[in-house]
């Protein structure tokens, strides 16, 4: 067995593993941080199939953003669990079912008979100086260029979308006008009243 073979056996044990672990925890907090040790082990697995830029992007993206994200939010909502597991045991038989649909369409997809070592074309070496990643930007920008434009406008209307949805006005917010701010006086906020001292009695 070569080192490259125990890295991807290793990898890929430990993805199965923090995958299971995933939808198995409790607290949504644990399950959120082994999806992010699922990422960096599908990283690696990247990695060893000589795909850096998509690894970089995945630890970059998921685990440096998304990830965080999702954890600030886990935390700051009050999940009942109670109330969760109540949902799970009710709609545990549908679930069933779609899993098991899942299961079937991945076997026939992804079986022996159509997928595989034997079905995979062995890639020619490559030069010491290629690189993968010009050449993922090459394809990107000109075969599949109109593709990347509309996922580019698609994210940019949920961007607005997320926007305009938590910018309505509130009757119970205040808000600041810095324009007022700004203009006003001294004279407008601060009066200044002159009067008599007062002796002690």
């Amino acid at each position: 067995m070569t080192f490259e073979k125990f890295l991807f056996y290793v990898f890929a044990a430990i993805l199965v593993f923090s995958a299971a672990m995933v939808i198995t925890r409790k607290n949504p907090v644990h399950s959120a941080l082994f999806l992010v040790l699922a990422f960096f082990n599908s990283a690696g697995l990247w990695m060893l199939a000589e795909a850096e830029f998509l690894a970089i992007a995945l630890v970059l993206v998921y685990v440096g953003a998304v990830m965080v994200l999702f954890l600030f939010v886990v935390m700051m909502l009050d999940i009942n669990i109670a109330e969760l597991r109540a949902g799970f045991v009710r709609n545990a038989p549908v679930a069933i079912l779609v899993a098991l649909a899942m299961v079937v369409e991945l076997v026939l997809v992804v079986g022996p008979q159509r997928f595989g070592i034997d079905k995979v074309a062995v890639p020619a070496a490559k030069p010491v100086e290629y690189s993968n990643t010009e050449e993922l930007g090459l394809t990107l920008f000109t075969q599949h260029l109109y593709a990347f434009e509309i996922a580019a406008v698609i994210l940019l209307v949920g961007i607005v979308a997320a926007i305009g949805l938590t910018m309505r006005k509130r009757p119970e917010t205040k808000y600041q006008n810095p324009s007022r701010q700004v203009t006003v006086k001294a004279k407008d906020r601060l009066r200044i009243i002159k009067m008599d001292a007062e002796e002690k009695a």
